[in-house]
């Protein structure tokens, strides 16, 4: 059963961005973090037990070249094997950082000689597996870090190439040493999903076809994908086989984010 608890106020409103909240459980310091995004930084917070704050920061988008600050477009907590690293996506780049957001261990500038001088530059959609941090671009490629146990040496090492549009968001789940399992899913503006099996090499198992319309949000538990559209539906899918089980018509407007409740 589901319990109300108290809320939590932030310093100013979370932005009207797709998967625009990130939580971070930490239960052996009795601590909950949260991250949300609000314009050109991302406001993180700490709470005691039944929402009782405790401290409030604002982390901002490392600046290139430009006049204006660039908008921040999704903070995410990545729990890897061995540590957490707290990542952050904007229209220049890459940031990752220790899980309080203190220490910045990484930074990506993401590459704008393929866009059209009309095409916006951003990254989109973050994801840990197994010990890799997957982040999504305005390209339909995903770029896939390796990340060490400790320290800043994190590589590039793979970019996956199954999109044509921006990526929207990617979902995730442990393969738990099962073969040719389907351990992530990315989503894109046109509403295709790709399903993968990650690894030293990731490999692409099937493509889930869109329908018009774009998916904001994906989710993956137990070898089920479930999908929310911009036309309001839920779909839930087979991810082996890209099979549709269930359409669920129950929103009148497009799905902002999708959870699980196991």
């Amino acid at each position: 059963m589901f319990r109300w608890e108290r809320s939590i106020p932030l310093r100013g409103s979370a932005a009207a961005l797709c998967n625009n909240l990130s939580v971070l459980q930490l239960p052996a310091r009795n601590l909950t973090y949260f991250g949300v995004v609000h314009g050109p930084s991302a406001q993180l917070l700490s709470a005691a037990p039944e929402g009782v704050p405790l401290a409030q920061r604002q982390l901002h988008a490392k600046e290139g070249a430009g006049v204006s600050p660039p908008l921040i477009t999704q903070v995410h907590w990545c729990v890897l094997p061995f540590r957490v690293l707290l990542v952050l996506t904007s229209h220049r780049g890459i940031q990752m950082y220790e899980s309080n957001g203190y220490t910045m261990v990484y930074w990506h500038a993401l590459d704008s000689g393929d866009a059209s001088p009309v095409q916006a530059v951003f990254a989109r959609g973050i994801a840990a597996s197994g010990h890799f941090i997957c982040v999504g671009t305005w390209s339909g490629r995903v770029l896939v870090f390796d990340i060490p146990a400790k320290g800043p040496n994190i590589v590039l090492s793979e970019e996956l190439a199954g999109h044509q549009t921006p990526i929207t968001d990617i979902a995730t789940e442990p393969a738990q040493g099962q073969d040719c399992v389907a351990d992530m899913v990315t989503a894109d503006d046109s509403g295709l999903l790709c399903v993968w099996r990650s690894g030293p090499e990731f490999t692409l198992l099937t493509r889930i076809p869109g329908f018009g319309v774009p998916c904001p949000s994906v989710q993956l538990w137990q070898g089920i994908i479930a999908a929310g559209y911009g036309n309001g539906q839920v779909h839930l899918y087979e991810a082996a086989t890209g099979n549709l089980h269930v359409q669920i018509n129950a929103h009148a407007r497009a799905i902002c984010a999708l959870d699980l409740a196991p």
